[in-house]
């Protein structure tokens, strides 16, 4: 297995993604690429000690930045981390990519570079979900590839997110469910009611509805919406996360008492921390592309970044995308655009 890895994308590239491409290798004994500026790549791994590790460099003189616009940049920029690190899984020469750069750049290079699944007619953003499923997390899509959806979409997504929980999160038959405002049937707004229908005929464990205040409870394996949808749930949980978190710690501090109890449940309040931090989760698999790419979030830290080249490792590893190539109906691949 070989796995690219764009040495310049996130916030603190190159450093942090170096660093955490190092520890991966060690996990894995895996062959990590890492595309990007030589120089500066090479400066950061003479910091470390990388005697035997199967790490190359390969070169690529320009970076597609967080605010630039998505398309333009990876049409722009062909000599980006990016566009190179795309090219090289497009042509058999590596098996995945990883990047913590920007995420619409993510997505427009490997539709440009990598394209579609035959009979996929939009790739969906994904990533695991804390809940209290019996795994412990529910597999959330999309989550923000695709603003604007149709119903035939969020069933592409029901099907992939299915593989994906079956073959990497190990749930047999997953539960699948979809966003709602509410749990009845008939709730919710047009897309909502014209794609249960789908889901209901789809041969798929559909369980119905969920409210955004089922998710966290383990109503379903796999959660889908609009794109639009799913990064506002996504974004807004990971802020009141944070707030609880943070508020928690002030209050505990404040307090000689609070302190002796702290120390009590440390332990408790660890597994939370664990639990809610999107660090232990790696990155987000952008589904339906021809390719395994998995997009991390852009102020990843080393330890983000090795859990992002290890959840590539494992996509490979357990053939989803042949699995996803398989699960598309024949009929499907007439509908596609």
């Amino acid at each position: 297995m070989k796995i690219v890895v764009d040495a310049m994308g996130g916030d603190h590239a190159p450093a942090v993604v170096v660093d955490g491409a190092i520890q991966a290798a060690r996990a894995l004994e895996t062959e990590i690429v890492l595309v990007g500026q030589q120089a500066a790549v090479e400066a950061e791994l003479r910091k470390h000690d990388t005697a035997g590790l199967p790490i190359t460099v390969v070169h690529a003189s320009q970076v597609v930045e967080m605010d630039e616009h998505p398309a333009a940049a990876v049409k722009a920029k062909k000599d980006s981390s990016m566009v190179v690190g795309m090219d090289l899984v497009r042509h058999g020469e590596a098996d995945a990519f990883v990047t913590a750069g920007n995420s619409g750049g993510a997505l427009a290079a490997a539709l440009f570079r990598l394209g579609r699944v035959r009979g996929i007619q939009r790739p969906a953003l994904s990533t695991v979900f804390p809940s209290q499923t019996p795994q412990g997390h529910c597999f959330f899509l999309d989550v923000g590839a695709n603003a604007d959806c149709k119903p035939e979409y969020l069933l592409q997504f029901a099907i992939m997110g299915a593989v994906y929980a079956e073959r990497i999160l190990g749930v047999p038959r997953p539960r699948v469910a979809i966003v709602s405002n509410g749990e009845e049937v008939g709730k919710g707004n047009q897309l909502v009611q014209e794609t249960v229908p789908l889901l209901q005929a789809s041969g798929l464990n559909f369980v119905g509805n969920a409210e955004g205040k089922d998710i966290p409870w383990g109503i379903a394996d796999v959660i889908v919406t609009d794109g639009f949808t799913g990064n506002v749930i996504v974004k807004l949980s990971e802020g009141v996360a944070k707030f609880i978190t943070d508020t928690l710690k002030t209050e505990i501090t404040s307090r000689t008492l609070s302190k002796i109890g702290a120390m009590l449940a440390k332990p408790a309040f660890d597994m939370i921390k664990r639990r809610l931090d999107y660090r232990e989760y790696g990155g987000a698999p952008l589904l339906g592309v021809d390719g395994v790419v998995i997009v991390a979030h852009g102020r990843s830290d080393a330890y983000a970044v090795k859990n992002a080249i290890l959840v590539a490792a494992r996509t490979v590893e357990n053939g989803v995308l042949e699995a996803i190539r398989r699960g598309i109906a024949p009929s499907e691949s007439d509908a596609a655009d």
